[in-house]
């Protein structure tokens, strides 16, 4: 928009008329297209505050500049109105007054002309702030996604690296849940039981998946119940990026050692 704020401007700026007709045929287009980018602007506006952008950090300051925007490119608008206000048309006079004669005409166009420039240099000025505006949010907005996004890798990779390792029955479980499983209720001696149930048959503990949980690795669909076809558990963006790690070894068990026993000898009896 900033390139069309920038042409609207040159034209404005280059404007060549004479009072009366022939400024109405030269003032008329520009108007219109004041009128037009103003809604433009009213619609990206609105755009970007009905987006994601809003969540971004420094988004306010974006949509608040591209509401001033809005406003000079109406106030340009009005500008241009008040150049048409301004100019001397050649209707006919009431019956019973005078005809303007050269006289006359040639003071009327002399009084307007410094008006209608005024006017002019006002809508120049503010289609300048509006070409100004544009490219500053531009600008302002790419800074934001970029600096948005660069925080989230950033505080991915120090979540990688703060976060411990996961057992080798942990990278085991959230592989097979990658495939699919999910949450449900069994009912054991009377008692509700919360059990972990995968397509491919693997088993899985519920402290396990308690312990996947927690990290942030799986999420169950809470919206269904656990005794109705159970919750569907969905491995997260963050658990799809620990499974893209080695598999770490099991851990080796070892048996504490023991002393072998040893026979006491005992003496033969007489």
């Amino acid at each position: 928009m900033a390139d069309d704020f920038e042409s609207l401007k040159g034209r404005v700026r280059d404007i060549s008329y004479t009072p009366g007709t022939d400024a109405l045929r030269h003032v008329r287009p520009l108007l219109l297209r004041a009128q037009d980018l103003t809604a433009t602007a009213l619609v990206r506006l609105t755009a970007l505050d009905n987006s994601t952008y809003t969540s971004v950090a420094g988004s306010r300051a974006g949509l608040e500049l591209m509401a001033s925007v809005v406003s000079s490119s109406s106030l340009a608008g009005t500008d241009l109105a008040h150049v048409v206000l301004a100019n001397p048309y050649e209707g006919a006079q009431f019956a019973g007054y005078p005809a303007d004669d050269e006289a006359v005409r040639t003071v009327r166009h002399a009084e307007a002309i410094p008006k209608m420039n005024g006017h002019l240099d006002d809508a120049v000025h503010q289609l300048d702030l509006c070409a100004i505006g544009c490219h500053y949010l531009a600008h302002g907005i790419t800074e934001d996604l970029t600096t948005t996004h660069e925080n989230k890798v950033a505080a991915a990779q120090q979540q990688q690296t703060t976060d411990p390792e996961l057992t080798a029955a942990q990278h085991d479980a959230l592989t097979a849940l990658n495939g699919g499983g999910h949450l449900y209720e069994s009912a054991t001696r009377g008692l509700g039981v919360t059990r972990v149930a995968t397509n491919d048959g693997t088993r899985v503990s519920i402290a396990t998946y308690r312990a996947l949980e927690k990290r942030g690795l799986v999420s169950p669909d809470t919206s269904t119940s656990l005794w109705a076809g159970g919750q569907k558990i969905s491995v997260t963006e963050q658990g799809r990026q620990a499974l893209t790690r080695p598999r770490p070894r099991a851990a080796l068990r070892t048996a504490a050692a023991t002393p072998p026993k040893t026979a006491v000898a005992h003496g033969a009896r007489r």
